[in-house]
């Protein structure tokens, strides 16, 4: 019965059931408050099914990376306001699993949602997919700004991991609302050290990645 208490303890306490590589840290061990939904542990992504590599909703990344989401956090949390992250550190074989998929041309099931207007055959071209992915330097994060106090994401214009010019940073058809929106989450990130990606409003790495040349392949959970 003792060890039964006992693994019970551990799991009420949240401890994480990994060694992670030295330098990097579970984002909600630095802070606690950073909501996640990681979209690759389920089915709700542009592939449809959950990802070979992500075994649990956890956020990983360099620990440097989690200290500089911290502040980020505790700055929004002046506005009642704070981080959501679609998706953090993600293994080589995740990645693996986007480019076999890429390869199918027939399974387009998410297209509807995620790319209605990009050939599925255009993907690699056009760089929504690729064979090796900046995320798996642990130093990359997918992320928006919701409500704290009601769960709510602010309104970017366009959803997460959306395959489309709607993406850019620099699209124009947006409301005020959706504009303030976007520059908010681009101030506050570059800020406390990070720089975006252009095609993405979501994507943002840190500057001065610790692994800038090393792809790693630990599982996420």
């Amino acid at each position: 019965m003792k060890w039964i208490l006992s693994l019970f303890l551990l799991i009420s306490l949240g401890i994480q059931s990994q060694n992670l590589p030295e330098g990097f840290s579970y984002i909600n061990d630095v802070s606690p408050t950073i909501q996640s939904e990681l979209r690759y542990c389920y089915n709700n992504n542009f592939m449809g099914v959950p990802v070979n590599g992500y075994e649990e909703n956890t956020l990983i990344a360099t620990t440097a990376t989690a200290k500089a989401l911290k502040k980020v956090q505790d700055e929004l949390a002046l506005k009642k306001l704070g981080l959501k992250i679609y998706d953090a550190y993600r293994p080589q074989t995740a990645v693996n699993h986007f480019v076999k998929w890429a390869r199918v041309m027939s399974d387009t099931i998410m297209k509807k949602q995620y790319y209605p207007e990009v050939n599925k055959r255009h993907l690699f071209k056009k760089g929504y997919i690729s064979s090796k992915s900046g995320h798996s330097r642990g130093s990359t994060v997918d992320l928006t700004i919701i409500n704290l106090e009601t769960g709510e994401e602010l309104d970017m214009g366009s959803p997460y991991d959306f395959f489309g010019v709607s993406s850019h940073i620099t699209y124009e058809n947006l409301s005020d609302h959706q504009k303030e929106n976007r520059q908010l989450l681009q101030t506050v990130m570059k800020k406390h050290g990070f720089r975006s990606y252009s095609k993405e409003w979501w994507h943002f790495t840190l500057r001065g990645e610790p692994f800038p040349k090393t792809f790693f392949d630990f599982p996420v959970k």
